[in-house]
């Protein structure tokens, strides 16, 4: 089975430079575009969580030419799979914030293809995809 771990590392790594790059220089309209207070410890959460988004996109990015699945990479899949089915899992949970916001469907659809797709690269071994 080819999983094809470049395409799916480019696309995360530019899905995660997105949000970082919303929520790092638009902490205050992004809470505000969702209703919420810019109160300052929010924008400080969310600039922190859009420059954790930026580490990880740059991570992936210097890394989608690396051999990753099975035990090649494991932490850097392992981390990707975490995150993505950790949010999946936190939207899919928040029904109410779905029917107020329509862009969390998009939102949940991008996290959860994500980590399948992480989730099949962790058992897969990229030696058996290479010699068929």
């Amino acid at each position: 089975m080819n999983l094809h771990t470049r395409t799916l590392l480019t696309i995360s790594s530019l899905f995660l430079l997105a949000m970082g790059v919303v929520l790092t220089f638009a902490p205050e309209e992004t809470l505000h575009y969702f209703g919420m207070p810019a109160w300052p410890p929010l924008q400080f959460l969310a600039q922190s969580a859009g420059g954790l988004y930026l580490g990880f996109a740059i991570l992936d990015w210097m890394s989608k030419y690396s051999v990753i699945g099975g035990i090649y990479g494991r932490p850097l899949v392992m981390g990707n799979f975490l995150h993505f089915f950790a949010v999946a899992a936190t939207l899919a949970r928040s029904g109410g914030m779905m029917r107020e916001h329509p862009i969390f469907r998009v939102l949940l659809a991008v996290y959860v293809l994500l980590a399948v797709w992480f989730g099949l690269v962790l058992r897969t071994n990229p030696s058996a995809e290479s010699t068929s």
